[in-house]
Formats: structure tokens, C-alpha cells, sequence
């Protein structure tokens, strides 16, 4: 059965599977067997919610917000807001209050779907000004005249309102929406690691022609395979590869429901073995160091045995069979994008023969431009061009040929919201996207070198690519994660020691192990500077002791970093908002 769509329209999508699939799972929450849909009930519940939104006064290019964690029910609410004619406005659950605030502002959205569990995010002014206000739980409109009691969690779940699904459909309303390919169905708010966020404005021909190209390029998807859905579906990552494309297949698709804590995520993946899943480095960086490394590190024979080249690769491949596993035995497919992974995890996953996947894309290009499937990778590279889009080095340094990656094809945004200068700074001459990130193409394969916003510039006029860096610190024993940014003295770092780790090997108390740790990290200092240029080199270190801030594709919001504080009070307090 051919895949790749006709018409790039994400109403198309629905319709063609729900025909095509129309007795098939399509939405699945592990835990609820009341919380599933066929792709026949999908459009149905669909239909029904774009009647309701068409006949409480929704019209076409009305913006419509979205605050929820990923469940069936959020992809059936963002259906239902683009087959009513509307533009869905995806809000990360991570985001705080405030942050949402200033997004429900700048979008103007008029209506809300939200899930009880975000509920006290939103202020009570917004909650009583939206024209729709609509509990995701159980999509339920909940009156105007029944919101103003609403103060808590517990008070919106209970609130009572209409059923949506059980609107009547009508036909002949839903046929006068008609679907263009150039409409804007979405505007997504991107939160980046050197400031405030955009509103990145996409159209059914972004999403669904970037969704259809992926079918088969780098890993061929067949229909009912089962895909396990763990990131946010407010991110395009997410939302086009793990969403739109698994619909485009007629496969399955089951959601943990909460973040992926490796109590819920364990049991999950024993119950459903999927084929299919897609996770961001940290992730499996952390699997890496809590798992595999304690094993080769607590063994002194495995450890010797691991400096020897075909040693080592025999031992990734044993404890490569047991990871695949953990994961329930079937995964073919474990797409790896958001953030660049550590190159000594992929050397593992390498010679583990493990399933991985490398994507590379920004929200601003729907978001994939280029990746390889498993059995196309290759340590420190992402791979080739999507069918369809350009890539080229905008100008390259003459010495090393890297410069900034730029791109073209159906994919890319139609601009920032309200923000027509930022769009027009955004694209070359020649309408090519110009994606901030550094990289060289070889043999038509692209690997990526850092951030032009990040890049240091040394001493005598050297680029310095601070995520090189980190890279080579990651890889000491106990280290967790670090930060590399310039200071007084030169390069400096903030890095982040595993202590308990650090105190069990040591048969130390984790206090006991505090001091030795910022100790640790001059020695650290030490063995990475004897790997790097005279230019490059570290001039001092600082043990970090909380988690770094990160975005919620989990990239360390740097701007918030200096090597002594954080640059604001005002900062600390987004932090706890963010926490909350």
C-alpha cells in the first residue's frame, strides 16, 4: 500500500486512514482501556468536536490553544480545532505561568482545551475571558457561567459542562471548511537556549509534506506497527514524526500519559513492545551512565577487557541484547533528535547494534531536514538530506569548510508571528531558512558543529564550538552533565558530578564525597585540556550542583549561566515557576 499522501493536508490525513484504517487502534493511554480510538471512532470524535466548535461561533483562522500533557485526547482536540478551520496554538506543559500567559497574549487565542492537571497555570482572568474554555480530560465545554468558581484543580475536574463527542455531526457545516494546503493550522512557540520565545507559523503543507516524506526514506514504516510516544506533542518533533506520520501508516499509537520516569516507562514498555519511539538524547545518555557504565566501571576483568577493541565491541553487542530487551524485544526504530548525542553513547549504541536514529530539524522546518535510520548511521554525523529539501554551508571558512547550515523545501515556516523583520533577518537572498546551527556537508552527508549563537571566538580569532567541549567532559567517570562559556580568565566550565555514584564507589557518604568532588573537577580540567588545542583549552572549572535549566527539548538554556551566578535574581524565580 503506497503511503506518501496526494494532497498534503493534515484533514486528508484523517480522512484517507480513517478509510483506509478504519477498524485499526490508532490512539491508545497504557492504563486506560476506556481511553482508545479506532481510526473510524478518531474521526467520528473529530467530526463531532468540529460541529460543536463551528456552532458555538468558531470561524476559519480563529486561534485556538492547547495546554496539556500528550494523550489521545490532545491529538483529538487539535484535529478537531483544524477541521473546524481554526489554527491550533500547542503550548508545552513546561512552560510556566507566566510564560503562557505572554503566548495566550501574543497569539490571541480566543478559545482553550487544558487538562485538569494544568489548569492552575492559567490566571483567572484568562480563564474567564476565553469564549471556549474546554477541559481535555473528557472534552467538556465548560460554560462562562461555571468558571467563575473555578480556582483549583479538583474544582475544574468536577466542573460540569457539555460533551463535545456527543454532538450531532453536522455534515454540511464541516463541508464548507475547506482545506487548503497554504492554510496555517499551527503557530508554535519555541523556547530557545539564548532567549524568549517565537511563534513559528506552519501550514498543513509544512506538517503533512514533511510527515509523508519520512515514511520510508531512512526507515520504512509499515501499517500497525506500534509506536511509544514518551515527548511532548506540543513539539513538532513529536507532533509530525510521532504523530501525523504513525496516522499517514495507519499505525498505533500508545501514550505513558505522564513524564517518562523509569517506573511508569519500564512496565510500559514490557506491555506494549513497541517498534517504534523517539526520545531525545538525554535520555538514553542516561540509561548509558547509569547502566552501562557502572557495569564495565564495578568489573575490573570486563574493564580491562573493554580496552581491547574486539573485546569491547563483543561486550557492546551482549549488553546491547539486553537493552533491546528492556525495551520490549520488537524495537526497530529509536529515533534520537532535539539535541545532539553524545558521541561516545553513539559509539555504544553503535557496536551495540541497537536501533538508533539520528534526526536533525528545528520547529521552524516542521521539523526534520535531514537523519539516517539504523542502518545508516555513523558516529558523529546526522546523514542526508529529506526527500525534498535543500541543504547547503552558508559561507564556509575556507580552512575547515564549516559555516551555517541553511535550508529549502515544503517544509520550512511561513514566518514568526507578528514579527515580519525577525522572518525576513531569518532567510538568505535566495529564500533559503537560515537555521543558526554550524555544519559541514561530506558526501552529502551532514554533521553538525555547534551553534553560530554558542560559537566562542578564541584568543587569536579561532572558533571554538563549546558543545565539542562538553562532549569530551561528558565522558568522565562521574561526571553528569556540563556547561562550557567564557569567563575572565578565558574558557571556563560548570559541571554537574553524579555524587551518589561518586560516594558509593568510593564507600563515602554523599557529604564526604562534596569536597573531593570539586577537587575532581580540576583533574577533570587536566585530562580534557591534554585533548585540546592550546586555544581551546579550559582555565578553570566550577562543580554545579543543581540541574541545569534546559528548554523543553531539554537543551541548556545557556544565557542563564555565568561561571559564578545566574545572571538575574528574576531568573531563579522563572526557574521555580518553571518547576511548579
Amino acid at each position: 500500500m503506497k503511503h506518501e499522501l496526494e494532497t498534503f493536508t493534515i484533514r486528508h490525513i484523517l480522512e484517507r486512514s480513517a478509510e483506509r484504517h478504519s477498524k485499526r487502534l490508532a490512539l491508545s493511554l497504557i492504563g486506560n482501556e476506556k481511553e482508545r480510538y479506532t481510526y473510524k471512532e478518531l474521526k467520528e470524535s473529530v467530526d463531532s468536536i468540529a460541529t460543536y466548535l463551528i456552532r458555538h461561533g468558531v470561524k476559519k483562522g480563529d486561534k485556538i490553544a492547547i495546554l496539556s500533557e500528550s494523550q489521545p485526547k490532545w491529538g483529538v482536540a487539535y484535529l478537531s480545532i483544524i477541521s473546524a478551520g481554526a489554527i491550533a496554538v500547542p503550548i508545552l506543559p513546561d512552560f510556566s505561568a507566566k510564560e503562557i500567559e505572554t503566548i495566550l497574549n501574543h497569539s490571541e487565542a480566543a478559545s482553550l482545551f487544558v487538562s485538569s492537571k494544568l489548569i492552575e497555570k492559567i490566571g483567572k482572568t484568562s480563564i474567564e475571558s476565553f469564549d471556549l474554555l474546554m477541559r481535555i480530560d473528557d472534552l467538556f465545554h465548560i460554560p462562562a457561567v461555571t468558571r467563575e468558581i473555578l480556582t483549583s484543580k479538583g474544582e475544574f475536574l468536577d466542573a460540569p459542562g457539555r460533551a463535545m463527542e456527543r454532538t450531532r455531526v453536522q455534515a454540511k457545516a464541516l463541508g464548507k471548511i475547506e482545506s487548503k494546503e497554504g492554510d496555517i493550522v499551527s503557530i508554535i512557540y519555541t523556547s530557545g537556549t539564548t532567549g524568549s520565545s517565537k511563534g513559528v507559523v506552519l501550514t498543513n503543507r509544512n506538517l503533512s509534506s514533511n510527515a509523508s516524506a519520512s515514511v520510508s526514506q531512512f526507515f520504512k514504516i509499515k501499517t500497525g506497527m506500534r509506536f511509544l510516544s514518551i515527548l511532548p506533542l506540543s513539539h513538532s518533533y513529536e507532533f509530525t514524526i510521532g504523530f501525523l506520520l504513525p496516522l499517514v501508516t495507519g499505525c498505533e499509537i500508545h501514550y505513558l500519559g505522564k513524564p517518562p520516569a523509569a517506573s511508569l516507562l519500564l512496565p510500559a514498555l514490557k506491555r506494549i513492545r513497541p517498534h517504534v519511539m523517539l526520545s531525545v538524547p538525554l535520555l538514553i545518555e542516561k540509561i548509558y551512565r547509569s547502566s552501562v557504565v557502572p557495569q564495565i566501571e564495578g568489573n575490573k576483568n570486563l574493564k580491562r577487557w573493554y580496552n581491547i577493541s574486539f573485546m569491547r565491541k563483543e561486550i557492546n553487542r551482549i549488553i546491547g541484547r539486553k537493552l533491546k530487551i528492556t525495551f520490549g524485544s520488537r524495537l526497530r526504530f529509536f529515533g534520537i533528535g532535539g539535541a545532539a548525542l553524545d558521541s561516545q553513547v553513539e559509539k555504544f549504541l553503535k557496536e551495540a547494534r541497537f536501533p538508533y536514529s539520528i534526526g536533525y530539524g528545528l520547529t521552524e522546518t516542521s521539523p526534520l531536514l535531514a537523519g539516517s535510520g539504523p542502518r545508516q548511521t555513523k558516529v558523529g554525523t546526522v546523514g542526508y538530506a529529506l526527500k525534498g529539501v535543500s541543504l547547503k554551508i552558508d559561507n564556509p571558512d575556507p580552512k575547515t569548510k564549516v559555516g551555517e547550515i541553511v535550508a529549502k523545501g515544503p517544509n520550512v515556516m511561513e514566518g514568526y508571528y507578528k514579527a515580519d523583520e525577525l522572518t525576513k533577518e531569518s532567510f538568505t537572498e535566495d529564500g533559503y531558512f537560515k537555521t543558526g546551527d554550524l555544519g559541514i556537508i561530506v558526501r552529502n552527508r551532514l554533521s553538525i558543529k555547534g551553534r553560530s549563537k554558542t560559537m566562542i571566538l578564541g584568543p587569536g580569532g579561532e572558533n571554538i564550538y563549546p558543545e565539542i567541549i562538553e562532549a569530551l567532559i561528558n565522558n568522565r567517570p562521574y561526571v553528569q552533565e556540563s556547561l562550557v562559556i567564557e569567563s575572565e580568565a578565558g574558557l571556563g566550565a560548570l559541571i554537574k558530578i553524579d555524587l551518589e555514584l561518586m560516594a558509593e564507589n568510593l564507600k563515602k557518604s554523599v557529604e564526604e564525597v562534596r569536597e573531593e568532588a570539586s577537587h575532581y573537577v580540576n583533574k577533570v580540567k587536566e585530562e580534557v585540556n591534554k585533548e585540546l588545542s592550546s586555544f581551546s583549552r579550559i582555565r578553570e572549572t566550577k562543580l554545579h550542583n543543581e540541574p541545569f535549566q534546559r528548554t523543553p527539548t531539554l537543551k541548556i538554556k545557556r544565557y542563564l549561566y555565568t561561571l559564578t551566578h545566574r545572571k538575574e535574581h528574576h531568573d531563579e524565580k522563572e526557574h521555580k515557576d518553571s518547576q511548579e
